[in-house]
């Protein structure tokens, strides 16, 4: 196993500095504390957002091969620290291991596309003379980047949600400060390292600054920052945006997916599908399974499928290769989760598999059925190994029941019905349909974001490009 440090800095205008050693940082799994990294005090974070106002020239500067080339020295760096990656991830995060290798795929990816997509900042000439008046004159649009940026990224995904930021700030020519999860900050500081290396990066393009809650609102109100991308809980993004003054804002907040077996479904597919939609790295993830809508005449068949699957799965230590079910972020989490595990089935649910918790942060995985609308279970997100079941007859009643949420980040559909395809995207209110596989399914460069309360913009390497650029247009008259 790779070897980590005891102390990590983080990385102020390009350089690695190390004012302090207070934050401590946990094994997820054991508790003990596996290293500590510096903690950005708000005199530090001033002092990045300054050295990234001072970089947005010089960034913006830098050809289109200059960023590339940071890029795909980034995905060099990433492969040959791949191990290293994915043990820092298994342990700060208590991601299983295999879990923790396919993140690290992903930021290898997501590095990748960036670097193609850097490249590619095309404009338009656009014809203007649709009337008279506009005879013999033209226009023509080209992007240019919108200037510093400000990062905040959650615990879950510290690698790959971190990447969707940083690398199409690079990509675009975008300085940027970043904070990322207190609980996870290891992987962007890594980032941070291998982004020193690169000596044409201006002074200031990058600053990776843990910092507290209460940091967070130095990354959110300063006017000098163009545009704040936040990932995480509703509650603290749309609080966010409120005071983002007139920043750009984009946010991914999370959901309670729902995934639909019709009557049709390959349901040995749709078994294995479901199963790794609501229980991969204990079910810590925004587009989770956390609805599973089976047809009446496949429910009782597919419900047997899913709890003998559920109680099967390995649970324990992350770093053991045969381990699915790892530990929770943290023993508050966890024991929110039982709570609401506990209310349903108080309210009249019935507990098919799972409920119980131990070791603080070790939670069954678990499936309920019958749950009561008003259960925190069914409306919240759960963030954690726990779906629930229910019947249905019509398909057009199902996709309403996916519907019947706050939130609408994705969802899945089961079927071979070309129609109820089409149904489906048209009717779901969601970001994203996946048909035929899990609502937790993502591919780095597709449009990915959702309505309601799962926030607001998309992510993806050439739509988050577009949201950290401004369009400029030339117009000429010709006579």
């Amino acid at each position: 196993m790779p070897q980590l440090k005891d102390t990590y800095p983080l990385y102020l205008n390009n350089r690695a500095v190390q004012p302090n050693t207070d934050l401590e940082v946990t094994d997820k799994y054991t508790g003990e504390v596996a290293f500590r990294t510096a903690l950005a005090t708000p005199d530090v974070i001033e002092e990045g957002i300054a050295g990234a106002v001072r970089a947005a020239e010089p960034m913006a500067k830098l050809a289109s091969y200059e960023r590339q080339d940071v890029l795909m020295h980034c995905v060099a760096r990433f492969r040959e620290r791949f191990d290293e990656l994915a043990y820092a991830l298994c342990i700060e995060a208590g991601k299983p291991i295999k879990d923790s290798e396919g993140e690290v795929t992903r930021l290898i990816d997501t590095f990748r596309i960036a670097a193609e997509e850097a490249v590619r900042n095309y404009g338009e000439v656009q014809p203007l003379d649709i009337s008279a008046r506009a005879r013999g004159y033209m226009g023509m649009w080209k992007r240019l980047p919108i200037g510093p940026c400000s990062f905040i990224s959650p615990f879950n995904f510290p690698l790959n949600l971190a990447a969707h930021k940083i690398a199409p700030a690079i990509a675009i020519g975008c300085p940027f400060v970043m904070k990322p999860a207190s609980k996870t900050p290891l992987g962007a500081i890594i980032m941070g390292e291998v982004l020193a290396e690169c000596d044409i990066l201006p002074e200031g393009a990058f600053s990776i600054l843990p910092a507290s809650r209460d940091g967070a609102d130095l990354f959110t109100c300063d006017e000098r920052l163009k545009l704040l991308s936040f990932t995480g809980s509703p509650g603290v993004g749309w609080d966010l945006k409120a005071r983002a003054g007139k920043k750009k804002v984009v946010l991914e907040l999370g959901g309670n997916a729902a995934v639909v077996i019709d009557r049709d479904a390959d349901l040995a597919d749709a078994l294995e599908r479901v199963i790794f939609g609501a229980f991969y790295q204990s079910g810590q993830s925004c587009i989770g399974v956390q609805r599973i809508l089976i047809h009446a005449e496949v429910y009782d068949d597919f419900k047997a499928m899913l709890v003998e699957k559920a109680g099967s799965l390995k649970a324990g230590d992350p770093k053991d290769r045969d381990t699915f079910i790892g530990p929770m972020i943290s023993d508050k989490e966890a024991e929110r989760l039982k709570g609401w595990i506990d209310e349903a089935v108080d309210a009249g649910a019935s507990l098919l598999c799972g409920g119980g918790l131990s070791n603080g942060n070790m939670l069954e995985a678990t499936l309920l059925e019958n749950v009561p609308h008003d259960c925190k279970a069914r409306n919240e997100e759960a963030f954690g190994p726990l779906a629930i079941l229910q019947r249905f007859e019509d398909f057009g009643a199902a996709l309403d029941e996916v519907n019947d949420s706050k939130f609408g980040l994705q969802a899945g559909i089961f079927t071979r019905d070309l129609f109820q395809m089409f149904d489906a995207w048209d009717r779901l209110e969601v970001g994203g349909v996946v048909v035929n596989d899990v609502p937790s399914y993502r591919v780095d460069n597709m449009p990915y974001g959702g309505v309601k309360d799962s926030g607001l913009g998309r992510e993806g390497i050439r739509f988050a490009m577009e949201d950290m650029s401004e369009i400029r247009n030339l117009v000429v008259r010709r006579n």
